[in-house]
Parts: structure tokens; sequence; C-alpha cells
């Protein structure tokens, strides 16, 4: 354990401390994080946390929350910014750490979206009764023996904004680093739960059937993996793909996926797929379906062309049709789109930190928003209720024990029943219908995979979740 540490420390380089932060509370940061303390933690998750880490690590020793803060290193600042401050796409350095903590609030100037549209109706209201006493709330993460502070976690975790509701209410709201309450911020592969909901909201209504097979659906899929699949095995990512997620393998399918995401025009030299119809169409069988859960993103945008073709419009429609407008959004969303228009539904939204709170509390409250049904009750009670623990445990997820996925949700089967969308770096809606909570969460921390943040956020989640319980009269 101590070699590991000690490789941990060279690799991580200084721990987080208090950034500069824009908060609602108005309260000044704390100070520094314990260094100790993260690196007892990070050695103890070392395995998972360093999956997909290492090429992003290589080019940079790592900077804590405050040296990183994208308005501290002034990216993009000046008429024009100087050279050493450009981040450019199709530049490969705009994803890296620690220029990402600028561009996670910028992909609509980086990459071709489409417009989530809200409509022209009223906001809807956000109640608020912050509590200050949350701040300081103490916890002890996951395989450490010293606690933390609420805030302090903030740091450790690089949080750009956190918002929590209880019983309906705003009780904190937190800001730092690229965004704030009028900002919008790159949600990875949260969009993934956008995309079961909105399929499980179509089968609920009898516009998709879950047993049928994908090629009922897109019979461009028949020939590919996908084809002999169904769409609840999709949607529940059991299907048995030949596609590799390893982000630090420059040669991993996921690269190869993401250039043929690219809108851009592809050189001549180019000789893969050009969109992300093309990528799908020839992804090939390794396995059987239905056996087990392996996380890997292209299900989903295999399960966004099933509802397109299920229903005649495509994700980002349904979307806004279905969620953005009867929910009264604060702001329109961006989602990141090929060069046919068509939507990367495993991780290309943009929205802001309160929007995705209002769908985490729609889920919370059964499907209601506003004394309406904007989501059936089947659907929230098939995605509340998680899948199947046995089919995830072989997935090696060691910070989601007794874990399930289940239509593009993770489900803690936890005593609280708490379930979560999750994306890469830090990104969060985390449901716990026990203590009538609801966090969201956006962030950059510079390791992809949250086993590197679910060792500081889980039992802070939970030491929230306890003191809003105590509360209840």
């Amino acid at each position: 354990m101590k070699s590991r540490s000690s490789t941990l420390s060279r690799q991580l380089g200084p721990l987080p401390r208090s950034s500069e932060t824009l908060r609602r509370t108005g309260r000044e940061p704390v100070g520094q994080v314990s260094r100790l303390k993260t690196l007892r933690l990070a050695a103890a998750f070392a395995p998972l946390m360093l999956i997909g880490s290492t090429a992003q690590l290589a080019s940079a020793e790592l900077l804590d929350a405050t040296a990183s803060d994208p308005n501290k290193m002034a990216w993009m600042v000046g008429f024009p910014p100087p050279a050493d401050k450009v981040i450019a796409y199709p530049s490969g350095n705009y994803f890296s750490f620690p220029r990402l903590r600028w561009t996670f609030c910028h992909f609509r100037e980086m990459q071709a979206t489409r417009r989530v549209g809200r409509g022209l109706g009223p906001r809807s209201v956000l109640p608020e009764a912050l509590d200050a006493n949350i701040d300081e709330l103490t916890f002890s993460p996951l395989a450490g023996d010293d606690t933390m502070t609420w805030l302090e976690s903030l740091d450790a975790n690089y949080t750009d904004g956190i918002l929590v509701m209880h019983q309906g209410q705003v009780v904190y709201e937190y800001y730092s680093g690229c965004l704030n309450a009028e900002g919008r911020h790159g949600a990875m592969s949260v969009t993934k739960s956008f995309v079961g909901t909105v399929a499980e909201i179509l089968i609920a209504e009898g516009a998709l059937d879950d047993a049928k097979l994908v090629s009922h659906y897109v019979p461009e899929l028949s020939d590919s993996a996908f084809g002999s699949a169904t769409v609840r095995q999709v949607m529940d990512m059991t299907a048995a793909l030949d596609y590799n997620e390893n982000y630090a393998d420059p040669k991993s399918d996921i690269w190869q996926y993401a250039a043929a995401g690219d809108p851009t025009p592809k050189p001549d030299s180019y000789t893969g797929a050009r969109n992300f119809y093309e990528f799908l169409q020839a992804v090939e069988l390794e396995g059987v379906h239905g056996e087990a859960f392996v996380y890997k993103s292209i299900n989903t945008d295999a399960l966004a062309w099933v509802i397109a073709r299920a229903t005649g419009k495509d994700f980002i429609d349904h979307l806004s049709e279905r969620i953005w407008k009867p929910l009264g959004m604060d702001q329109e969303a961006d989602m990141m789109i090929d060069s046919l228009g068509t939507p990367f539904s495993a991780g290309g939204l943009s929205l802001s930190l309160r929007d995705a709170a209002r769908f985490g509390q729609t889920l919370l409250q059964k499907g209601q928003w506003q004394g309406e049904q904007v989501i059936p009750l089947a659907a929230v009670a098939s995605i509340s209720g998680g899948g199947d623990p046995a089919k995830f445990s072989g997935a090696g997820y060691k910070t989601l024990p007794g874990g399930s996925y289940r239509s593009q949700w993770w489900a803690l089967h936890n005593e609280n029943g708490a379930y979560s969308a999750r994306g890469i770096h830090g990104q969060a809606i985390y449901i716990d219908p026990t203590a009538e909570m609801v966090i969201a969460r956006f962030a950059t921390f510079p390791i992809s995979f949250n086993a590197a943040i679910d060792p500081t956020s889980l039992p802070a989640y939970q030491a929230v979740a306890d003191y809003l319980m105590s509360k209840i009269d």
C-alpha cells in the first residue's frame, strides 16, 4: 500500500485545495484539503482510477482546484488570446487537463451542436431554503480513516457546480471554475440517462417494445451485433459487443467512434466510418447477449436510433418535447452532433445545473412536475428499481458494491434506494428517495473515471442525506 501511495503521489500531484468560488451562500472558501487524506483514497482505488487516465495525465503535472481554475489560468482571454492560452477544436489538447476545465463550459463554441428548445413558456420556479450548515457536515471517505467536510470535498473533486434539493426546495447551491448560474456544462454520460428515460416513456406509452430485436426497428443494424440484441439488452448494456472503451489506448474503439462522430470534413486518407450510423452498422458480436453488464457507450447511440425509427422523431426532439418544455427549464440545452446532424446521444448534452436538478426532482416525485404527470409512473418505477445485480457484479465497479444498471441509470441498491446518472470527470444527478433529496453536480476532475471521485462524493452525498433526514419532522 505504501508503494502504491508513493506512485500515485507522483501521478496525481498536489491535492486539491479551495478555489475562488461564486456561491449563493456568499461565504469565504476553505483552506487546503489534506494531501495524505486523498492519497490514501487514491491508493485504495488505484486499479480503477488509472483506467482511462494515463493519456490525460502524461502531458501535464496535475494542478489543484485553485491553480487549475480556468479563470485564473486565463484561457481564451484577450483580443485575440495569447497563443499559449488558446483552446481550439479540433486540436487534441482541448480535452486534456487542465484545459478541459474551460472546455466543459464551452462545448457549443468547440463543436457542432443542435439546440434543445425550451419553448416560449414560463420558467418553473425552484423554491429556496438555503442551509449554510451543509458546508460543515463531516464524513469519512471510503477506505479512509480521516474525516472531510462537505465543503472540502467540493474542491477535492474539482466541482464546478453542485445543487442540493430537499423536499422540492433548493437547500444548497455552489458554483466555481468555468460555471455560474447562467452557464451550461457538459453532462457527458449523464446524457445517457436522458436517453434511457425517453425510451422508458415510449415503452410506457406503447410506442416502443423493449422485447423486440433492435433490427425490428432499424433493419440497417441486422448484420451488426446490435441486430440480434433486444431493445432491453441495449438499454441495460447487456448487449454483447466487440468494442473497447479504454480512453487510455489511442487505438481503442472509443477514439474511432469519436472520429466517426467528428462533424468536420475528413482528410482524403481517412478510411473509417464517417458518422455514427456507419460506425454502429460495423460493430461485431462478442459473447452472448443478456449475460452480463458491460459499459459500452455505443449502446446509447443505437438506442437513440431505435427511438428515432420507432417514432419518426429523433432524441433531441423528444428531449425538447418530453422534458425541456413541460418542466419549464431555465435554459435551452446544446447537443453535439455528427456530420449528418445525428445527436451524440451517449454524451453530447450541455445544460444548466438548475435544469439538471429539475429533471432529477421530477423523477424523485415519481414523474410529476407541478401537478402534471410528465414521466409515466411505470417509467420511473422501471428506472428506480434498478437492474440485475448479478449481471452487474462482474463489471468491477468496486465503489458500487451490490449495484446494478437499468435503462441507462446506475442503481446503488443502498438503504436509501438511491440511483444516479453518472458521467466522466464527475458529472452526476443523484436521487435519494428515502431522504427526498436530489443532487446535481458538474465537475472537471482530472481523471475521467468516477472510481477516482466516488470515495469522497458517495459518502458526502450520504452525509447530506442523513442530515436532511434528521430535520424532517
